[in-house]
């Protein structure tokens, strides 16, 4: 098969891993800048141009996603979609993981278990978005932020409403959400493929800092799920409409509860537990590629 790494970064380790993999199995492999590429519109022809050149017979993209390139790169991913290019992630289940708010109110409406979040855009109304969070301390996240980054703990009401009052003036969006005290520093990563969590990692702050993502300095060790930890986390996965996707959770005293579903997640699970996660996307691409999508009934 032809297939595309839509990536910013053929450096990464998870872009030189899906393509070496790949390679090694037989297919065709191009990498390519979803930011320098360029989409031209008209009737039942959609387009794309990268490096002076249409980008003709791709079989499957796989989309890697920076965050900060969201809405561009999955316009990129929309216009292969629209020519029936394969994906490993479609453009709209991407949008919807990349938006906190969005994604939280999906996880919570399939019955996933969450930690209890608040949402509000009054001013005024600090106070009682804390008290409907569970109180201080809390959890205050950027609606967008993503690889821990915008996300502050607030230990005090006091400091919570200070953090609010900063946001509101700025315009930006955030939830509020409970502090789980006996989680404090520590998550789980669970790599969903297909359906099924092929690997599972805790993540363990270095330091005092709560958060335990690998990109703000968390070390990473190998964990067996429980049952419950692994129907919870397929079942974000699905609710997500994400085949290929990290799941985040807390182990807390009520049992898990899912903080985030990674549209894009990292490679670093391979090095942690030892398993070929290059070679499972690959193979899951190989299995459903020459398959008929699902439509979203969404759409665009």
């Amino acid at each position: 098969m032809r297939i595309a790494i839509l990536s910013k970064g053929p450096g990464n380790y998870s872009t030189k891993r899906l393509k070496e993999v790949a390679i090694e199995r037989g297919h065709e492999v191009r990498i390519i800048d979803y930011s320098k590429c360029y989409l031209t519109l008209q009737k039942n022809n959609p387009v794309v141009s990268y490096e002076g050149e249409e980008v003709r017979n791709i079989d499957v993209i796989i989309p890697r996603i920076a965050s900060g390139l969201t809405k561009y790169g999955t316009a990129v991913c929309r216009q292969f979609e629209m020519q029936g290019v394969f994906t490993t992630a479609n453009s709209l289940a991407i949008n919807r993981s990349r938006d906190k708010l969005r994604a939280t109110q999906i996880l919570a409406r399939s019955g996933v278990d969450i930690p209890k979040t608040v949402f509000s855009r009054a001013a005024s109304e600090t106070e009682e978005v804390i008290e409907q969070a569970g109180g201080a301390p809390l959890i205050i996240k950027v609606a967008r932020g993503t690889q821990g980054n915008g996300v502050v703990l607030a230990e005090t009401k006091k400091a919570a409403q200070a953090v609010m009052q900063a946001f509101y003036v700025e315009g930006v969006s955030f939830l509020v959400q409970e502090y789980v005290a006996e989680s404090s520093g520590t998550d789980i990563r669970a790599f969903v493929v297909g359906g099924r969590v092929i690997a599972s990692m805790k993540r363990q702050s270095l330091d005092d800092d709560f958060r335990s993502n690998l990109h703000q300095g968390g070390e990473g060790s190998p964990v067996k799920l429980t049952d419950e930890e692994r129907k919870i986390a397929q079942k974000a996965a699905k609710a997500m409409g994400l085949p290929i996707c990290g799941v985040d959770m807390l182990r807390s005293d009520r049992g898990p509860l899912i903080l985030e579903v990674n549209s894009s997640p990292g490679f670093g699970i391979e090095k942690v537990t030892k398993h070929d996660v290059a070679k499972t996307i690959i193979e899951y691409i190989e299995q459903n590629a020459k398959g008929n999508q699902r439509r979203d009934r969404i759409g665009a």
